[in-house]
Formats: structure tokens, C-alpha cells, sequence
């Protein structure tokens, strides 16, 4: 615990008058996370300043700033890292404490205060007291907002009409086999929306809310529109199923209004604008509505159920109903097919959309009180209750009635009466005739009314039918703008973020309620929706699908993060359920099931192409982390080959906005094929520079991605350049993940930077040969560093590199670090690699052989695009009198490096003697750092360039001489062959530690390289190969 300074004051009681505020913002209460409680009191014995406020309510007596447990703390957390509400920072904590006027507050509090002390008084007063709060939204618990809506979903006109039918078919004993295997797939989604419900707060948005938290925005974004969609494509389904009835019953008393076709129109517009009147008049009118549908379900299944056991009439034995009977029993329990739909799976694709609809709880997620207990009960009550009604009606219906009736109260017969054939002839009634020629327009076969031919009052039936059809259609216009709400307020789409507005105190999207009521009117008026409603019912399995997905999914990923309060649910189960839906939806509708793919499939690329900026802590997020990971490990295991050379760099971009062109060359060889990090040296005080290494590295990791380049940052705080990339050499990677070359731009300035800063650079050179490490130096005719031109527009306070060219380190103004967002957000700087190079040369001069580096850089910029059309010429040195053989042999060598370079120039005057002015150029370059010893003994050159180490002694001079005029012939060539090119890459001299200055080897490499407008790849190997002509 922080303990706070007591300094001497006067004693104080803590009562509470005091509250500490946060620029966090309110709790949702509307109080701050600090305010305490009424009466709340602590004594001290020796108080401070601040145990006078309420900081000693959040403690348990003791005097600190660190505080107990409590719920604000994780209420509203977004991420790792991100700033909880109320609880001190681990800067308040850990950083040193400053008295100001008489309080003690954290230094770093005081630079960005994160908590003022203010009076709870003048809190209050400003809360206005006097104005009432806002009245409470109406929330729902499991049995009002789960159970009754689920099952009055589940409920449809299947119940009344196709399940008598249905066993009549398949018989009893198949007929609960189609059940409970439905019932099993539903039940194995309720049980994957409970435990995904129960893993963390649930908001509204339902299915969708649920699938894209899980799984991600890709698959959830996708799954939202379309279940949005189908929802509301559902609210015209059940309406005009509603329409239908009535229209019967009108025909049947001659009161048709127009016609068959336009009645269900007509009586289909007046039904849902009705229902979009009940739904605008807000939830708790629509929930009443719902209970008056549940009340008149009940009594329609309760009026059957008597009617079963009362003596069936004369009338009712001629339509086949002879109350309980064993045989008939018996009869009914095997199956009996009929028609082109008779088939086990004909029967079931018909019978499986009625145990759908276990989403309209969790579509209305936002409504209840408490979702993570209302979901998991109320659904798998629902799903339970009506599994038990569903096999009582089978079984009732198919113990009393027979398959086949006349209806005629003429064919009662005595019992026992000869040529009567079949069951009904043992209760006295003579079906024979019509059974045969299969014209009984009656019994279970035939007459889709059963049930209210059995019941005890008909008409209660058919209140039933009216109370399954409006509650099913209610639910889906209440779901469908729920869902589509939220959709809409992640913005993962275009042109719909207009229907996410809220209204009134549950938010109600009475836009969304507008364009469901247009969809469901729309598809009213087509009045023929059995193209469509396929599509639906494939809509419905396809969230099953991805709802069982995400639940295996999250599972198998075994993130931390994945902590459901329900324990009752198998990840096997789950995956089991998943792909029995996407076999259902085949089963039911080929085509409808492609067109369902096909659109997830459209939306899912959509997402996937657009990015969206969100963060939900998904399932794919862990599964990406597990995958990543898993790879990593298995990678240590294998043994290196030269095959599986890539070349892996370590980028001293310093910050990579600064040395762009340097990003984007070696982004560009990278990309889709090897590891590029870029590093970054933070020189100064580590105190100092730590803050602005947290701060900066996201807005780092931002401005790469932006400009798509695939890498990773990472930065280091040192007290001087060499250390820091001695760190980063040695700490990079990750496994068998780590580089292999360092890439570094030239160091421009070094004739006039501080001769310290030139013994770093080379000895950084040096660093890296020793830790074998391939080594790429860029050299631009214009230069690499473009901070100068940022200073503006990112940091106006910006303090330039001491040695900007040095293309590493970084130095800037204490506490002037740059807004990451900032940083992203800049605008890109152009440069060379990021234009096409039409049909120019890449020339390489493999001078010497360092292993294949050389040439595999080029190699893999030529692969590209861009780089595509450049023609790749190869140099090398040789001898004028063996030109033709030592040409052959290096394309022999080319050759089986199957690289496709075809044009060699041999170079036979590489060792000619150069020009004059040339050679006076570079004696005039090294003779500020010469030592003029005048050829002394080398302990007294020693004892001379004791604190210069940099100094060239003239013997060193003299003994390099051949290779100095070397560099000056090489650039000489450079600049008669390669003037033109798109790039140059060259094999650079190797500086032999302790043998040659720093200064001299700089003087090597700016001979070399000067001069030339194309970009120029200094590049050497580990002397290792990296290219191979065996194939194992």
C-alpha cells in the first residue's frame, strides 16, 4: 500500500464532506466512483489533508491512496492498459508524492491530473438538486422477457395444423424422433446462448451482439443484417399466415372483401400496422400484449386437451375421433407414408422451423434486467415447456383419432359387419370406401383441423392459431430493430447508421420499427412467400450455426477472458450443433442454404476489407494469439535450412515517420514473406524517456499500419546509440523469429557530427558482424531523415537529432511527446519504392562473395509488382584475359540459383588506377582525421590517438592504399554503368576491427557511394549462404 506523508495539521474528523472527481467521468448512477455513502464517517489518529476526504470510505481505515475492490473499478474496462474508473493509477501509487498547498499529490498526477479534489458539496450543487432524475427504462425478468416470448415464438401454426398431420405420417414413435432431434439442435444453441451470455455483461443487440462480441465484427456484422432482415421478412410470414386464417373463415361464411388474394392483403396491412402501434406504444404495452397472446394459447391447448377426454359425438366419430384408444394407439404408432412429402426428412424439414424462434429473448437483451440469468433460464424453460407440449399433442392426438374418415354419419355400421376393412370398423363406422380410393376428406391424413375437431369449443382453436400467428409476428417486429439498433451504432456498414438513433427512456429505435414495418408491408403485398420464407428458415439456422460456433470457438481458443457463470455446455456439443445446422439447412433447402453462404460470404469480405476500428475482445482475437503462438513453438523445433532462408531485418528506423523511404524499401522485399521490426533508440535518462516510449509505440504501430506495411515496433531507452541497438540486436525476436540482417541509412553527416557519434556508427557496423548479422546500408542522393519537414505538423517543439542521418536514435524535448493518434493520423510522405519503376535496371555488383545477400535483396524487390518490369543486371570483377570463362561460370552459378538473372557484365578494369582528381577528392575526404604521424612505431601512434580513436595513421594509410583506390575505381564504374538505374546494389569492403579507423571505413563507404542519383543498397552477408542449388 502507498502511504501518505503526515504533515503537521490540526486533528480533523473524516466525515465524508469531501469527494474526489475524476476526468474518467460518472458512473452510470451519476455519482462519482470516489462519493461516499450516506453516514459514512473514519476517524485517524493522526489525519492528513486528504484522509479528510472520503478516500478513508475506499480503505479499510487505513491511510492511503490505494483502495479495496470494488465493481466501478471494472465497469466500463475496454482493454488491457485502458484506465479503469476511480482507482488510482500506478502512477499515483508508485510516483514520488509532492506536497501542494498542504495536499499531497503524485508528481505525474500533477503533469496530467487524473484526480482533483473537490468539495462534495459543490458536486451536488451542481447536479442541479432541485430537477427530478430521469425516469427508470422498463426491464423485463426471465419468465415476462425470456420465457413466455420465446415459446409464444416457438409456438406457430404448425402446432394447430401440421402436427396432427405430421403423426398421422411418420407415426408416433418417428414423430418424437423429428422432435427431439429438433429439440436437440435447439437445445444445444440455448445452452451455447447461455454460457456466451453469462461470459460478461450483456448489452442490447441480442443475436447479433452476442455472435460479434464472440466471434468478431466479420462474421457478426454479417450474421446482424441479415438476421435483422430475416426478422423482419418473418413479421410479414406470421402475418399473413394470420391473414389466411381469417380469409378462410371469411370464405366459409361468404363475406369475402374483395377477393382470396387481396383480402390477405388487405387484412395483412391493417394486422401489422396494428402490431407497429402496439410495439411504438414502448415495451411494456407490447409485453402486455404478448401475455394476453401466451393466456389465449393456454386455453386453446388446455380446451384440446379436455376435449380429448370428452365422449366423442356421433359427428366427431364420423370425422375419425373416438377418444382414447389402445389400438388406435397402436395403429398410429408406426408410420404410415403418404404424398411426395412423405419421408422422414420431408417430414422433418416441414416440422423443424416450428421449434425455432429460441432468439426472441436474447434479441431484446438491452430490455431485461439481468441478461446473464434471464437468458439461460427463460430459454431453456421455453425450449423445455414446449418440447413437452409438442410430444403430449402427438401422443394425445394419435391415441384418438384414426388416419382416415369419410365424415358421413351414413357409413356408421353394426360392429363386426362384413367387408368392413380397417380399425374404425371396430368402433361401428365403415371408412372402407374412402380409404381406398384415398378420398376421405377426414382423420389425421387428411384433415389439417384436427385439433379443433377434437377440442371441446372449436372456435378457442382457431384463437389459438390467431394468438400463435400475431405473438410470433409481434416478436419479430420487436426483434428485428432491436438487432438492426445496434448494427447500426457499430457503423459497420454504410448509408444505416441514420436508423440507430434511440428515443425515449429504453432507447427505442422507432426508425428501425419504421423500416421493418416498410420490409414487412413490402413482402404483405406479395402475398406469396413460399420463395422466400425458405430463406428465412436457412437465416435462422445460419445464427444457430455461428451461435454454437462461437461457443466452441471461444472454448477451444482456452483465453483467460473466457469465464461463463454457466457451466452446463460441451464445446463438443456445440461444434456438434453447428454442423448439424448447416446440415438442416441443406436438408430443408439446398438453394436457399447456398443463398444464405453466399450472402454471409459477401458481407463477411465486405467487413474483412473495410477494417472497421473496433475492439471486442473476440474469440478469433485469442484463436489468432493461440495460433501465433503455437507456430512460434513449433518453429523452435525445426531445424534451419538454407531452402527456408528468409531474410528477417531489424529496420533502425528510428521513428518510422521520420525515415520513410527507408520503411518502405525494406517493407517492400518483406512483405507476405519475412519478419521486419523497427527500431527505435530513445537516448536519454531512462525516468525521462520511459513515458514517451508507452505513449509513442502504439502511435508507431498505427502510422505502419496506415501505410500498410506489415512490421512491428519496438524502441529501447539507452544512454547513447550503441548500447541501445546492442540491446535491440541481442533482445529482437522471438524463437526462430528474430533477425538475421540490420538495415540502417547511411550516415550522411559524418564528417561534421561529432567524431563519438562516427565511432558509434561503425562500431554499431561491428556489433552486428559480431552477432552475425547481415548487414544493408541505404544511401538516398536526398537522405533519409525527413523530420524537418514533420517538425510542423507533429510536434512543433520538436528538437532535431544531434545526428538525424544516423538513422536510429531519437532525441526530443522533455515532455513534448506526440499525440499517438496524431502520429497515425499524419500525412504520408511519398517516396521512391512506392512508385512503379517502368522498364529501368536493378544492377547488383556482387564484388565479392558474401553468401548470396547480394543478390537475394534484389531478387525479392524484383518479385514485386512494382519493381516487376526492371530488368536485373549482375557485376562482377575479373580479369580482361579470362573474361569469356569467368562470364560462363557465373551464369552457370546464376543459373542453378534458378534466380532468372540472364545478364552478367564482367568488370576487367576494376583494378585500373583511377583518375586523379578522383584520388585528390578522397586524399582531401580522409585528411581532417589523419593523425601525420610521419610513420612513428605503433605504440607511440597508440600513445597519440589515446581519446581519438577515429585518427588514421599514416601507416594505415599506406597499407590500405590499394583498397582506398579500390573504392574510388568501384565509383568511378558505379557512375559510368549505373547512372541510370532504378537501384543499385553493391557489395561493400569490410572494416577489420582494431586495423581500421572508423573514420577511414566511413571514408570508404562515402567514396564508394557518392555521386549517384539512384538509391544505393550497401548489403553484406555472414559469409554464410543464403542461397542454395541442392534440393534437400
Amino acid at each position: 500500500m502507498a502511504e501518505l506523508p503526515i504533515p503537521d495539521l490540526p486533528p480533523a474528523r473524516c466525515s465524508g464532506r469531501f469527494t474526489i472527481s475524476t476526468f474518467l467521468g460518472m458512473e452510470e448512477g451519476g455519482r462519482g466512483p470516489y462519493t461516499p455513502t450516506e453516514g459514512s464517517s473514519c476517524d485517524s489518529v493522526q489525519p492528513t489533508q486528504l484522509s479528510s476526504s472520503t478516500l478513508c470510505t475506499r480503505t479499510f481505515g487505513y491511510n492511503t491512496v490505494d483502495v479495496v475492490p470494488a465493481y466501478e473499478h471494472y465497469a466500463n474496462s475496454k482493454g488491457v492498459g485502458d484506465p479503469r474508473k476511480g482507482r488510482p493509477s500506478l502512477a499515483d501509487l508508485h510516483s514520488i508524492l509532492k506536497v501542494t498547498g498542504g495536499l499531497a499529490v503524485p508528481i505525474a498526477s500533477l503533469a496530467s491530473p487524473a484526480m482533483l479534489l473537490v468539495p462534495a458539496g459543490l458536486e451536488e450543487a451542481e447536479g442541479e438538486p432541485g430537477r427530478d432524475s430521469e425516469p427508470e427504462p422498463v426491464r423485463f425478468g426471465w419468465v415476462k422477457g425470456v420465457m413466455i416470448r420465446c415459446m409464444l415464438n416457438i409456438w406457430g401454426v404448425i402446432l394447430y395444423l401440421r402436427l396432427p398431420w405430421i403423426t398421422a405420417q411418420a407415426g408416433i414413435a418417428l414423430t418424437w424422433l423429428i422432435i427431439l432431434m429438433s429439440v436437440t439442435v435447439t437445445t444445444i444453441t440455448g445452452l451455447s446462448i447461455s454460457a456466451i451470455s453469462t461470459n460478461g455483461k450483456v448489452k442490447s443487440g441480442g443475436t447479433y451482439f452476442l455472435i460479434s462480441r464472440s466471434l468478431g465484427p466479420e462474421l457478426g456484422g454479417s450474421i446482424g443484417l441479415i438476421f435483422a432482415f430475416a426478422n423482419a421478412v418473418a413479421v410479414a410470414m406470421h402475418t399473413v399466415g394470420f391473414a389466411e386464417t381469417v380469409r378462410d373463415l371469411l370464405q366459409e361464411h361468404n363475406s369475402l372483401i374483395v377477393d382470396p388474394t387481396n383480402d390477405i392483403r388487405i387484412i395483412g396491412v391493417i394486422t401489422v400496422t396494428v402490431l407497429l402501434g402496439i410495439s411504438l406504444a414502448g415495451m411494456e404495452w407490447e409485453a402486455k400484449a404478448q401475455i394476453l397472446f401466451f393466456l389465449v394459447i393456454l386455453v386453446s391447448f388446455i380446451n384440446y386437451l379436455v376435449g380429448t377426454v370428452i365422449p366423442a359425438t356421433a359427428e366427431k366419430q364420423a370425422k375419425g375421433f373416438f377418444s382414447y384408444r389402445a389400438d388406435i394407439f397402436a395403429q398410429n404408432f408406426v408410420p404410415n407414408w403418404r404424398g411426395p412429402e412423405g419421408s422422414f426428412f420431408g417430414l422433418f424439414s416441414i416440422f423443424f422451423p416450428s421449434a425455432t424462434g429460441i432468439l426472441a429473448g436474447a434479441n431484446i437483451s438491452g430490455d431485461l434486467k439481468d441478461p446473464a440469468v434471464a437468458i439461460p433460464k427463460g430459454t431453456l424453460m421455453a425450449i423445455f415447456w414446449t418440447t413437452m407440449s409438442y410430444l403430449v399433442l402427438s401422443a394425445t392426438i394419435g391415441a384418438c383419432v384414426v388416419r382416415d374418415a369419410s365424415g358421413s354419419l351414413n357409413d356408421s355400421v353394426a360392429v363386426g359387419s362384413p367387408g368392413c376393412e380397417g380399425l374404425a370398423c371396430s368402433f361401428g363406422w365403415n371408412f372402407t370406401a374412402c380409404a381406398q380410393q384415398q378420398s376421405c376428406r377426414y382423420g389425421l391424413s387428411n384433415y389439417y383441423q384436427s385439433m379443433s375437431m377434437v377440442s371441446g369449443f372449436g372456435p378457442l382453436i382457431t384463437a389459438g392459431i390467431f394468438g400463435a400467428t400475431l405473438s410470433s409476428a409481434l416478436a419479430c417486429l420487436v426483434s428485428a430493430p432491436k438487432v438492426f439498433q445496434c448494427l447500426c451504432k457499430d457503423q459497420l456498414y454504410p448509408l444505416i447508421g441514420f436508423f440507430g438513433k434511440g428515443y425515449g427512456r429504453n432507447s427505442e429505435p422507432i426508425r428501425g420499427y419504421m423500416l421493418t414495418y416498410v420490409i414487412a408491408v413490402g413482402f404483405i403485398l406479395i402475398a406469396e412467400l413460399n420463395a422466400i420464407a425458405p430463406i428465412i428458415s436457412n437465416f435462422f439456422l445460419c445464427s444457430y450455426a455461428l451461435i454454437n460456433f462461437s461457443c466452441f470457438h471461444a472454448s477451444i481458443t482456452n483465453s483467460p477472458g473466457w469465464r461463463p457463470s454457466f457451466r452446463y455446455y460441451s464445446k463438443w456439443a456445440a461444434l456438434f450443433g453447428a454442423a448439424v445446422s448447416v446440415v438442416i439447412m441443406f436438408l430443408l433447402t439446398w438453394w436457399a442454404a447456398l443463398i444464405a453462404f453466399g450472402i454471409v460470404i459477401f458481407l463477411l469480405g465486405y467487413v474483412l476489407y473495410k477494417k472497421p476500428d473496433v475492439n471486442w475482445g473476440s474469440s478469433m482475437q485469442a484463436s489468432s494469439y493461440n495460433m501465433a503462438l503455437n507456430y512460434s513453438v513449433g518453429l523452435s523445433e525445426v531445424d534451419e535450412h538454407i531452402k527456408n532462408y528468409r531474410p528477417q531485418c531489424l529496420v533502425l528506423t528510428g521513428p518510422p515517420n521520420f525515415r520513410p523511404a527507408l520503411v518502405d524499401f525494406v517493407g517492400t522485399f518483406t512483405k507476405n514473406l519475412s519478419l521486419m521490426l523497427c527500431g527505435n533508440v530513445l537516448i536519454g535518462p531512462w525516468k525521462q524517456k520511459m513515458p514517451e516510449s508507452r505513449l509513442m509505440a502504439d502511435g508507431h504501430t498505427k502510422w505502419l499500419m496506415k501505410r500498410k506495411i506489415k512490421a512491428f515496433y519496438t524502441d529501447v531507452v539507452a544512454e547513447d546509440l550503441r548500447s541501445g541497438v546492442q540491446m535491440l540486436i541481442q533482445a529482437a525476436g522471438l524463437g526462430k523469429m528474430r533477425p538475421n540482417i540490420l538495415v540502417l541509412g547511411y550516415k550522411r553527416n559524418w564528417r561534421t557530427a561529432s567524431p563519438q557519434s562516427l565511432e558509434d556508427y561503425v562500431g554499431i557496423l561491428h556489433d552486428a558482424f559480431d552477432f552475425k548479422y547481415g548487414v544493408c546500408l541505404m544511401r538516398m542522393k536526398e537522405g533519409l531523415n525527413v523530420s524537418r519537414v514533420l517538425q510542423a505538423h507533429v510536434n512543433p517543439t520538436f528538437e532535431a537529432a544531434e545526428h538525424p542521418e544516423n538513422g536510429t536514435g531519437s532525441r526530443a524535448a522533455p515532455g513534448t511527446a506526440v499525440d499517438p493518434t496524431t502520429l497515425a493520423s499524419e500525412q504520408q510522405a511519398s517516396t521512391i519504392f512506392q512508385s512503379k519503376q517502368g522498364k529501368k535496371t536493378i544492377d547488383i555488383y556482387w564484388l565479392f562473395d558474401d553468401g548470396g545477400l547480394t543478390l537475394l535483396i534484389p531478387y525479392l524487390l524484383g518479385r514485386k509488382k512494382r519493381w516487376g518490369k526492371c530488368k536485373i543486371r549482375v557485376f562482377v570483377g575479373g580479369q580482361i584475359n579470362r573474361m569469356d570463362e569467368e562470364r560462363k561460370a557465373i551464369v552457370s552459378l546464376l543459373s542453378k540459383f534458378r534466380l532468372g538473372f540472364h545478364e552478367v557484365h564482367i568488370l576487367p578494369d576494376i583494378n585500373q588506377k583511377p583518375r586523379p582528381e578522383h584520388i585528390k577528392r578522397f586524399d582531401e575526404l580522409i585528411a581532417p582525421f589523419r593523425l601525420n604521424d610521419g610513420f612513428k612505431d605503433e605504440a607511440t601512434v597508440n600513445e597519440m590517438r589515446q581519446g581519438c580513436p577515429w585518427k588514421i595513421s599514416d601507416e594505415e594509410v599506406d597499407k590500405n592504399r590499394a583498397k582506398s583506390l579500390r573504392q574510388v575505381r568501384l565509383n568511378e564504374i558505379l557512375r559510368d554503368y549505373s547512372r541510370d538505374a532504378a537501384l543499385i546494389a553493391i557489395t561493400p569492403p569490410i572494416g577489420r576491427k582494431g586495423r581500421c579507423p572508423s573514420s577511414l571505413y566511413m571514408a570508404w563507404l562515402e567514396t564508394l557511394s557518392q555521386d549517384l542519383r539512384p538509391p544505393i543498397i550497401l548489403t553484406r552477408g555472414n559469409q554464410e549462404n543464403v542461397l542454395t542449388f541442392y534440393c534437400q
